[in-house]
This record gives C-alpha cells, structure tokens and sequence, in this order.
C-alpha cells in the first residue's frame, strides 16, 4: 500500500466491478456538466469548449489506469483540471484512489496541488453569476470529500491488516509457547532420568564391581549381592516408569506437590540408609525443627542435591566419609550440605564424566529460585574416617517463605 507503484496483478469481479462503478460516475458527472453547457452557456472562452469535452472523455477513460499508476494520473488530472472544467469527475476519482492506495503523505501532498488548481481554474474561468469565493469553496468540499473518503478506507484496510497480523503473531506465539513446553516436559523428564537411573545404576557399579574384584566370595555374599543387584534393577525400572507417568500427565507442574511417585525431603533417610547398605559411611544430621512447613518444591530440590552428591562420592570417592546435613527455617531459607572425605582409593569412574550431573544440578537449584556451591576442602569430614586432602563439598540454600 506504500510502496511507489501497486504490483500489477489479474482484476477480481470486485476490481471490475469497482472500477466500473468510478468510470460510470465520472463520465455522468462529466455528460452532464457537457449537456448543462450546452443548454446554458460554455464558460469563455467557447472555443476551449471541444477541447473541455475531449479531456473530459480521456480523462474518464484513463481512469481505468488508476490501479497502476494512481499517483501519476492524479497529479495529470489535477493539471488539467486548472483550465478544462469537464476533468472535474476524473480527477475527483484520481484523488479518491490514491487516498486509499498510497500514504497519508502522498495524498495530502495531491490534495494540496487540487486546491492549488482549483485556485487556478476559479482565476482563469470564473462562473458567470457566480462569486468567485462560491466557486472555490464547491470545488474544495468536492476535492475534501473524494479525499476525506479514501483516506476512511485506506486507515480501515490498515486496520484490517493489522488485526489480521496481530491473529497471525497470536497463533505463531500460541505454537512457539506450545512447543517450548514440551521442550521443558523433555528437560524436565531428562533430569528426573538421570537422577533416578544416576543414583540407582551407581548401586549396581557398587555390587557388580564388589563381584568383579572378588571372585572367590562365599557363595551367601555372592548371592546376597546378586539379590541387591536384581532389587536395585528393577528398583530403577519402577522409578522410571513413575517419573515418566507423571511427566506426561497432561495438567499442571510435573512436580506438582499432588502427584505421588517423586521423592521429598521425608525420603532423605531411606536415601542415606540405601547408601549405607551399599557400603558407604554416610552420616545424617538434620538440624530441621519440622520438614511439614518445608516448601514441597525446595524440599524435593534438596533431596535431589543429596541425592547427584551421594552418587558422585560414591563414584570417584569410594571408601571416604560422607557427612549429609539440612538445616534451615522459615524466612531463613533451607541449606542441604554434603561433604565428602578424601577417597581411600581412586574410584572406578574417575576422571570420566565431565561433571555434567553437577551443571544440571546447577540449573535445578537455580530454577528453585536457589544457589549451589561446589568445591574441593580440606581436611577430614566430621565424624567420618579417613582424613588428608582431596575432600568436596555441595552446598545447596533454597528459599523458604516465612
């Protein structure tokens, strides 16, 4: 619509009809004007008469040229339109068109060379009978009106245009919004997956690899682990079914508060104990006056650090002392700290990885609206055995509303 010539394109039966409708109008006003003349009296001077009726005619046919270049034929109508008095109904049609097709600039600047002509034909042809004030002030409401009325329907079809945009945007926005949730049920899904399989594959490393290194085991060991190892497979498979069942339950948060199958902070002590049972000296202390005012979703957030720690010393600080502690109150916030001592030996999985379980843990503490801090200590870990350095330390604080 602003651009400086209309794309030709193929006329629709609209199109015709339209323009066939402003070719009829214009060459009944410019016929009756004519036949008006030629009952009264043609404005002097007389022999300019023809010629008023030849550009009266070409300028009702060039009309049908308004589509293709409407700013051009307007501003040769509005010339003309200074001296023959029959291009009064073209150029009123001209100027209708480019109101509508072009900009608010563009028609405002047509317009005001109309009345520069219309100024022009009321100096150089006065009506007889007529006050040169009376003449001009006809000529400029007709131009105002043809004017006035396409600059209506040019605001109108931008408007149109831009409910349709913005219904447009609506809808991609409605599909990008759609897609980035199921990008985050995929995130979500992938984090309870390596968190659950995490921890639980760690177990079977623990037991099969007990087996490995001692292959002359009392046979009551041997299938004492062998029944750990079968429990915690299948403990895993359980866990995975519950965690994709419940993220792909089609309402509300996947780890809605209502939803049964996620750990919470009450599970913390079958977490140590299940550490403990696969060999691990783990120490719990909960400074927790009551875990029922505990925020469901920081709660879950804190078992899931201890949870990624707990695997982690069990990987690559095997053997070492391991000291698990929550405190925390309302207004206060909640801290989950797991220490680990130096490892006696070098664990199986060391220098293998990448720390990958730890960005991901990063970005769920933060996600909680927490921070995590994670780092090499010194020294021995309270209560634990072992000592020297080489020990780490996760520290997670979660918010807790008073």
């Amino acid at each position: 619509m602003d651009s400086p010539a209309a794309p030709r394109h193929r006329r629709t039966r609209r199109d015709w009809l339209v323009d066939s409708a402003m070719f009829v109008l214009a060459a009944t006003f410019a016929f009756y004007m004519s036949v008006d003349r030629v009952d009264t009296a043609p404005l002097p001077p007389a022999w300019l008469f023809p010629l008023d009726q030849f550009a009266g005619a070409l300028g009702c046919a060039a009309l049908w040229l308004r589509r293709r270049w409407p700013v051009g034929l307007a501003v040769t109508l509005v010339a003309l339109s200074a001296v023959f008095e029959m291009v009064a109904g073209p150029m009123l049609a001209a100027l209708f068109s480019v109101a509508v097709h072009r900009r608010p600039r563009t028609s405002g600047t047509v317009f005001g060379f109309s009345v520069l002509a219309a100024i022009v034909f009321t100096w150089l042809r006065p009506e007889p009978g007529m006050p040169p004030l009376a003449l001009f002030t006809l000529g400029l409401a007709l131009q105002g009106a043809a004017a006035g009325w396409g600059l209506f329907v040019h605001h109108r079809r931008r408007l149109v245009l831009a409910q349709r945009d913005r219904a447009a945007r609506m809808e991609t926005e409605a599909r990008l919004r759609a897609e980035q949730a199921q990008h985050q049920v995929r995130d979500a899904i992938a984090r309870e997956i390596h968190d659950v399989l995490g921890h639980r594959l760690s177990l079977l490393s623990v037991h099969a690899g007990a087996l490995e290194f001692n292959p002359g085991a009392d046979p009551a060991d041997v299938a004492r682990a062998a029944r750990v190892i079968r429990e915690s497979a299948h403990q895993a498979l359980q866990d995975l079914r519950e965690v994709i069942g419940v993220l792909r339950a089609p309402t509300g948060e996947p780890s809605a508060p209502t939803r049964p199958g996620l750990p919470t902070l009450a599970d913390l002590e079958e977490l140590v104990a299940e550490s403990g049972r696969a060999g691990m000296r783990v120490e719990l202390c909960d400074d927790l006056g009551s875990r029922e005012t505990v925020p469901d979703r920081a709660g879950r957030t804190a078992y899931r650090v201890a949870q990624e720690a707990l695997t982690n010393a069990r990987k690559h600080a095997p053997g070492a002392g391991v000291r698990v502690r929550v405190k925390g109150a309302p207004g206060e916030g909640l801290t989950v700290e797991v220490v680990n001592d130096a490892p006696a030996a070098i664990g199986q999985d060391a220098g293998s990885g990448g720390g990958h379980g730890l960005a991901g843990l990063a970005e769920r503490v933060t996600l909680a609206g927490g921070r995590l801090e994670h780092g090499p200590v010194d020294g021995p870990v309270d209560g634990g055995g072992g000592g020297g350095r080489g020990g780490w330390r996760v520290r997670a604080w979660l918010p807790w509303p008073a």
